[in-house]
């Protein structure tokens, strides 16, 4: 009986620890979606990191509402762009390995915000490298992020992005000046 009881205090100490570092994290991840800068910043934040460095995959799911979508476009070839809808889950099954493989930092060069009521849409120009350290960046784009501030948070709707390339260079209204 004695040892049971032991079990049980040992069990419900772990749930209480469990339970508190749950609460902990809420916390400290709620107040990365308090505005609309530190949402995206936390955005750029998450998904960057040196070669060998994990990302942290609870927190890039926090940022996004239930069925939001993360949606590249790109140019097959000489066809026609071609888009594709992945969940947050997906996006992490699918490029998770390779940004912790090669290193991959996404930092926002130039940002154009527009908003009405509750729903904002932002184009986001970026920047990417294998390494923090690196001065040239590997790839530039554009994303177009739709939020929704539903009163007590900013939420993630969707990401909807392209590379910049030779025949689709990124407009000077989109770059630093």
């Amino acid at each position: 009986m004695k040892k049971l009881f032991t079990t049980l205090c040992v069990c419900l100490l772990i749930i209480s620890i469990n339970a508190q570092e749950v609460t902990d994290k809420a916390e400290e991840y709620n107040n990365k979606v308090q505005t609309l800068d530190n949402t995206i910043k936390t955005l750029y934040t998450v998904i960057s990191g040196e070669k060998g460095e994990e990302r942290d995959w609870t927190l890039f799911k926090y940022l996004f509402k239930p069925d939001a979508k993360l949606i590249p476009s790109r140019k097959i070839k000489k066809e026609a762009y071609k888009v594709r809808y992945m969940s947050p889950d997906d996006y992490i099954k699918n490029s998770g390995k390779w940004l912790v493989e090669n290193g991959f930092f996404e930092k926002e060069i130039h940002r154009k915000v527009e908003t009405f009521g509750n729903i904002t849409q932002v184009f986001s120009t970026y920047e990417a490298f294998n390494s923090e350290a690196d001065e040239v960046p590997f790839m530039r784009g554009i994303n177009s992020i739709q939020l929704l501030n539903d009163g007590e948070r900013w939420w993630v709707i969707n990401i909807y992005w392209t590379q910049e390339t030779e025949d689709n260079p990124i407009p000077k209204q989109y770059l630093p000046k």
